[in-house]
């Protein structure tokens, strides 16, 4: 496939529409970030620990000719989030925002420690809130913006070990559901993905066997069908889609 070959610089293409990844050193949000790029946004790859990922990611993109830059910081980190992000709208708004930054800590609730419970909520849902509320505003007045929040397969349907992991993406379709309707009438749409069983390191050790039982498709998916399903919801023909729960999960839920 032949790529467009430019120069891209930091804070270059500023006439293209930003996009932020939370989340975007991530297997998957490597591919939602590469699909936002390749759509010919200016994408904006978050990390939080693995900043030297996100950077590699970033100077990936541009060799294919996109436009991206790299930022790190921790969304549990409210004031931190609120400076950073008020900040970066200052110079452009970001008019489109994939929030895919989360954990886990699987353990049976019997067994699980207030810590646990807390800091998967706080990376996942409260981590929506401190991206979303410093970028907001800024969204509204350009009078058109995406926002996506990649909820899971185990916010539908519960899984054993995730109860933490399980409300903290389901807290996400209901945030998604109210400000959808919050926003609406300014041209921004909200919705989430819930994906299931999605090919990375952490699902390589599960049993296949296991997987063709679970997943009517009969088979894990892969990153980039999760990111083609963002896509869509992330462009303009989506515009009349809001406040839904799109699934990519081969039939699990």
């Amino acid at each position: 496939m032949q790529t467009r070959k430019q120069s891209v610089t930091y804070y270059a293409n500023d006439q293209a529409i930003h996009a932020l990844v939370t989340g975007g050193a991530s297997p998957l949000g490597r591919a939602l970030s590469r699909q936002l790029a390749a759509d010919g946004y200016h994408v904006l790859v978050h990390a939080h620990s693995s900043l030297d990922k996100a950077q590699a990611l970033v100077a990936a993109i541009r060799a294919d000719g996109g436009s991206a830059e790299a930022l790190s910081l921790d969304l549990s980190d409210y004031k931190t989030a609120n400076t950073v992000f008020s900040d970066l709208v200052e110079r452009k708004p970001i008019q489109v925002l994939v929030h895919n930054a989360g954990t886990h800590d699987d353990v049976p609730l019997a067994g699980m420690e207030i810590e646990q419970w807390r800091s998967v909520l706080d990376v996942s849902l409260n981590g929506f809130f401190a991206c979303v509320r410093p970028l907001l505003l800024p969204m509204m007045g350009t009078r058109w913006g995406r926002i996506v929040a990649i909820s899971s397969v185990s916010a539908l349907i519960g899984n054993r070990g995730q109860a933490n992991y399980a409300a903290a993406k389901a807290g996400l379709i209901g945030a998604v559901k109210s400000l959808s309707m919050e926003v609406a009438a300014r041209g921004i749409t909200v919705n989430a993905v819930a994906p299931g069983i999605i090919e990375s390191p952490a699902t390589a050790g599960m049993d296949p066997e296991m997987i063709r039982r679970a997943v009517p498709a009969r088979r894990a998916g892969k990153p980039e069908e999760v990111a083609a399903a963002v896509s869509f919801l992330c462009g303009r023909n989506a515009g009349y889609i809001t406040g839904q729960t799109l699934s990519v999960n081969g039939g699990m839920a």
